[in-house]
């Protein structure tokens, strides 16, 4: 039966959401993750059976080569180890998934973090609905949204806000829900990010009732892009007039392309209320950006003023995309978002801690920071279910052997399962740099009195310094208040720095994160061949909804370019000590700081192109600097991966997961290192002999670890229920629906 109203959906919720289990978290959960179904255990078995059967063998004779050779005489003790730890296919224990999944879903409370999620996954809520029209899937995500929160305030009415306020929480749904339903994660993000979010971060979350929206009576909806103001946002034209006469403002599109551009502001889903980023004027001056509260519609159609008007359809799933004006729409003066970045009082005078209109504007909107961290969590959920389903299919997809009558699944051929474990080792590399980013990103709240601190960190510093160490407000009253002044302005200079780095990673991770899922998706897509090409089968859906995660939250190359500008001098490379002996091509911790090195050669060719470029000419300076600048961020985004890679690996408990974990990492770094072996050899930080090794040390990786590709998707752990209802991931095909009523 096809479930499509919110009434079925949360008797869905109460039947498929119990709490964990007395004495422990439900198996299968990220925090108990060794429990399988038997049709996973058929699948997995079978799979890794026939790999072993030509696969291994051509695996091992391809090691015992590689360890006569000069490179690989010297190996040090921990690859041996690792290859000892090793079992052979079909016998990786289910504590080895147990741990790769521990370390994969890491951080506080993993099953209130992620379970939560995992377990609303599996029932007919979230299957694939087969032919509903673009209008008709634009409402469904609206009621799975309902669902969700039906999950939150089934723990408290206002969890909603202090969710809104957990960047472990909100970024694991992300993850969690991306794979089954790109618009969701879209409507998802919108509201309980950039919406709820924004009030939380300011003084508005104390002093008004925000029940309609934690109950999502209305849902919140967030308007800053303009249709010619995209990237440059900062140039926003809607206003909002203080209105000394009559008190309050007038919020105002001045201008066709004023408009603002994309938000989802129809009547689909009920009464919205938007925050809205307009050009705060007062007295004719401009006081810079600010956000305002702003109901849009009711039940019974959008308030006076407010013009939206529906976009066409775009790729992807759908949502209900508009272009939205305002028409001198009257607010009250509480609908001002105001915090220390900027206070107006009700007669005009305005009060910062922030020296400028610029600073201002990023505060405003330093949602858009935690935006980049759901975009990514979303598009990674997605990525990891493309290489879960493949990979099954993989190993029950067979085909014709080299012997008479003999049947062998595509996964038996380097040809296919080496992609795969290509992908496997990014997709690992990917969740792994996420976790760490998360974590620093969460740490900058931790502070004592801190709301959601860790939003407050585009703005920069509280106080605008100068070079003598003392701030403006210092200035004004002559004190300098000496040394307890200038330590408190260094470590608010230390503070600023760190807020910036970490600023800075989070979008650097968000390019590389989602250009990666992409190339996953696609290259999970091709392997299912003609199968992938359905939607029911789980797969072809993805690549366009992640193009949506490349654009949203800042456009990738954009954020890139913007962090390459700063680290061409603003950053330094954490460069390895000098090697006293050569380093073995097998081993991850050199290929790591082969990486570092890299990382720190484009820096110098981009900070040499800035320095000789046309004087007089800033454009054509940074052109002939953008190309290494962005090389280097590459490189750094990778090494940044590799470093979280390599730091889960040394956690694990489980011999054979660690093994497994470091053969893949170095089918990661072989991978990344590929592009820069001429670099490296021309500086002397490779051998001949060590560059002609590596295609070996890649294939010797990827064979260790191909007989256990099920066990690594499998740690993925994805629900049970949910993979069965895609029929690629459960050993059939597409014919399947045709046989269901």
């Amino acid at each position: 039966m096809t479930v499509t109203t919110s009434e079925a959906l949360r008797t869905e919720a109460s039947r498929r959401v119990p709490p964990p289990p007395a004495g422990g978290p439900e198996p299968g959960s990220p925090s108990a993750p060794g429990a399988t179904t038997t049709a996973e255990r058929d699948v997995t078995q079978d799979a890794t059976q026939d790999v072993s059967h030509d696969a291994t063998r051509d695996a091992s004779s391809d090691v015992s080569r590689d360890a006569s050779s000069d490179v690989s005489r010297d190996a040090s003790s921990d690859v041996s180890r690792d290859a000892d730890a090793l079992p052979g296919a079909g016998t990786a224990t289910a504590d080895a998934r147990a741990d790769l999944t521990r370390l994969l879903f890491a951080g506080p409370d993993p099953d209130r973090t992620h379970g939560t999620w995992r377990r609303l996954l599996g029932g007919p809520a979230f299957t694939y609905r087969p032919g509903l029209a673009p209008a008709e899937r634009a409402a469904l995500s609206y009621e799975r949204l309902r669902l969700l929160n039906d999950v939150l305030t089934a723990e408290d009415p206002t969890a909603p806000a202090r969710f809104a306020a957990d960047p472990h929480r909100l970024a694991a749904l992300h993850e969690w829900i991306g794979p089954v339903d790109g618009g969701l994660t879209t409507l998802a993000s919108i509201h309980y990010n950039l919406f709820l979010g924004s009030l939380v971060d300011h003084d508005l979350a104390h002093d008004h009732d925000l029940s309609p929206f934690t109950a999502m009576r209305r849902v919140g909806t967030f308007l800053c892009t303009e249709l010619e103001h995209g990237n440059d946002v900062a140039a926003m034209e809607t206003v909002a007039v203080l209105d000394r006469e009559r008190g309050g403002f007038d919020l105002h599109t001045p201008t066709p392309g004023a408009a603002k551009f994309m938000p989802n502001t129809s009547l689909t889903g009920g009464p919205k209320t938007a925050v809205v980023a307009a050009r705060l004027l007062v007295d004719g001056e401009d006081q810079g950006i600010f956000l305002f509260l702003t109901p849009l519609s009711d039940e019974h159609g959008h308030l006076p003023g407010i013009r939206v008007r529906r976009l066409p359809d775009r790729t992807g799933t759908p949502v209900d995309h508009c272009l939205t004006s305002f028409t001198h729409v009257r607010l009250p003066h509480e609908a001002l978002l105001q915090g220390e970045h900027g206070r107006l009082t009700p007669e005009g005078s305005l009060t910062s801690v922030l020296g400028n209109r610029r600073k201002r504007f990023l505060r405003s909107i330093g949602r858009v920071t935690m935006g980049k961290l759901c975009m990514s969590a979303g598009t990674l959920g997605m990525a990891r279910a493309a290489l879960t389903i493949a990979v099954r299919h993989a190993h029950s997809r067979r085909i014709s052997g080299p012997r008479a009558g003999e049947r062998l699944p595509v996964a038996a051929h380097r040809s296919h399962h080496g992609r795969l474990l290509d992908a496997l080792a990014t997709a690992y590399a990917m969740t792994f740099l996420h976790r760490e980013v998360v974590d620093r990103f969460a740490g900058l709240g931790d502070g004592e009195g801190d709301r959601t601190d860790w939003a407050a960190g585009a703005a920069g510093a509280g106080r605008e310094d100068r070079a003598d160490g003392t701030s403006r407000e210092d200035r004004a009253d002559g004190t300098g208040r000496g040394d307890r002044g200038d330590r408190e302005d260094r470590e608010d200079r230390e503070d600023r720095g760190d807020r910036e780095e970490i600023e800075r990673l989070a979008a650097v991770a968000k390019g590389w994160i989602t250009w990666q899922a992409r190339d996953i998706a696609i290259e999970c897509r091709e392997r299912c061949g003609a199968q992938g090409l359905f939607p029911a089968n789980g797969i072809s859906d993805l690549p366009a909804n992640i193009e949506g995660g490349i654009t949203a939250e800042g456009d990738n190359l954009v954020i890139w370019v913007k962090a390459a500008s700063e680290m061409v001098f603003g950053h330094t490379v954490p460069l390895p000590p000098a090697r006293t002996a050569p380093g073995d091509v097998d081993d991850p911790a050199f290929l790591r700081d082969l990486l570092t090195h890299a990382e720190s050669l484009w820096q110098k060719r981009a900070r040499t192109a800035l320095r000789e470029g046309p004087s007089g000419d800033p454009t054509g300076r940074w052109n002939a600097t953008s190309t290494p600048a962005l090389e280097m961020v590459e490189a750094h985004a990778c090494r940044t991966a590799a470093d979280a890679f390599l730091t889960a690996a040394d956690r694990a408990t489980d011999p054979t997961a660690r093994a497994l974990l470091r053969a893949l990492c170095r089918v990661f770094l072989l991978r990344r290192l590929r592009e820069h072996t001429g670099d490296l050899l021309a500086e002397g930080l490779l051998t001949p002999d060590q560059v002609r090794a590596l295609p070996r040390a890649l294939d010797t990786a990827t064979a260790e670890a191909a007989p256990h590709l099920p066990t690594l998707a499998e740690a993925f752990d994805l629900p049970p229920d949910l993979l069965a209802t895609i029929p690629l991931a459960s050993g059939a095909g597409i014919t399947r629906t045709l046989e269901q009523p």
